[in-house]
């Protein structure tokens, strides 16, 4: 019933929706519920140890057959730079004193790990249909070893240049990541995020530009955005915000509480809590000391000497502090376990094109 079949063919999955890894929100319940209704669910492994990842795959392998993404980020671990860690400890210390707390104390680590020889050997063992990754693709000796074990590879592009990147090295399938995105940015072949395109113009010049069959993201929670995308020449979409609406995503009450209030113009792209530019629902320290700001820490070390200060604030019931991330089209969310979401935006998206059902 899917006219451009590319996607399903290439993953094993029967829906062309795949649910974006969302590191911090998702982890084996949304993955099996998604991959058990026939999309591609998909777990971000940027914020697991190794071991956890290992403990969540064995329960994803012990309840499911389906086709399931392993998904990694795999940019340049940053090192500590002293002088810019006190300049941002600078900026945040009248929060730290409202808070009673001490702004010389050393700030808690803020890591996510790139892929490395340890996540390797669990692509190894658990051989998942797909892995993905962000940021661009891991050094060439490990993206051949990921390959090997049969796994196809898909990478975000936020541009034709990295699209066109990608391809060149190997990937299977490109996301087109538009501007309106959540989370953080896939951009990796520059640093200028005032000329990052949207998900409508960025999709069919893709396309155009790549063999590979294109993923569409940014901006699709709803049956209609699935339909303009595959219009766009999308083979399939992926989407994360309106998977933070169902009971399997393992985000704070006060995140939850935030999508639901949050409005199309209450997003912005923000550095201030990785250091590296990513799409949340705006708040106290975005509007205060950002959104982007030139003095936060490289990524992924910002996040460290905010840590104390959600941890304050939290409790008190105040988000103000809180990587609240969000796409653009979270009013178009509903609230809907994660594998009837997937069966229900596929179905409507078929009747929308002309079909009766999934």
């Amino acid at each position: 019933m899917w006219a451009d079949r590319r996607i399903l063919d290439l993953l094993g999955i029967d829906l062309p929706i795949i649910q974006a890894p969302m590191a911090g929100a998702n982890l084996s319940d949304m993955v099996i519920a998604v991959s058990e209704a026939g999309g591609l669910g998909s777990l971000p492994c940027a914020l697991l140890s190794p071991d956890k990842a290992r403990d969540e795959l064995s329960r994803i392998r012990q309840s499911t057959s389906k086709s399931i993404n392993v998904n990694f980020f795999c940019h340049e671990a940053s090192g500590f730079d002293a002088g810019r860690e006190a300049a941002w400890k600078q900026r945040l210390k009248d929060y730290y004193l409202e808070f009673g707390l001490d702004p010389d104390a050393p700030a808690p680590p803020s890591t996510r790990a790139p892929f490395d020889e340890s996540y390797l050997n669990l692509v190894e063992e658990f051989r998942p249909e797909v892995v993905s990754f962000h940021f661009g693709l891991p050094q060439q000796g490990l993206l051949k070893r990921v390959k090997d074990t049969g796994a196809k590879v898909l990478s975000s592009a936020t541009t034709v240049d990295e699209a066109r990147w990608l391809e060149d090295r190997g990937c299977d399938a490109i996301i087109a990541q538009g501007f309106e995105a959540g989370g953080h940015r896939g951009i990796f072949l520059s640093d200028d995020i005032s000329t990052q395109v949207g998900t409508m113009a960025l999709v069919p010049q893709v396309v155009d530009a790549v063999r590979v069959p294109v993923i569409a993201a940014g901006g699709i929670a709803d049956a209609r955005g699935i339909v303009a995308a595959l219009a766009l020449g999308a083979s399939a979409v992926q989407i994360g915000t309106a998977y933070l609406f169902t009971p399997e995503a393992t985000i704070a009450p006060l995140h939850r509480q935030a999508l639901k209030n949050a409005k199309d113009d209450q997003t912005a792209l923000t550095n201030v809590f990785t250091g590296r530019p990513a799409r949340g629902i705006v708040n106290r320290i975005m509007r205060e000391v950002g959104p982007i700001s030139p003095v936060a820490p490289q990524f992924p070390l910002a996040g460290g000497a905010l840590a104390p200060l959600r941890q304050k604030a939290e409790p008190l019931g105040s988000s103000d502090f809180m990587s609240l991330w969000s796409g653009q089209a979270a009013r178009l969310a509903r609230e809907l376990p994660a594998g009837e979401l997937t069966r229900t935006l596929a179905q409507e998206a078929l009747i929308k094109l002309g079909q009766r059902s999934v």
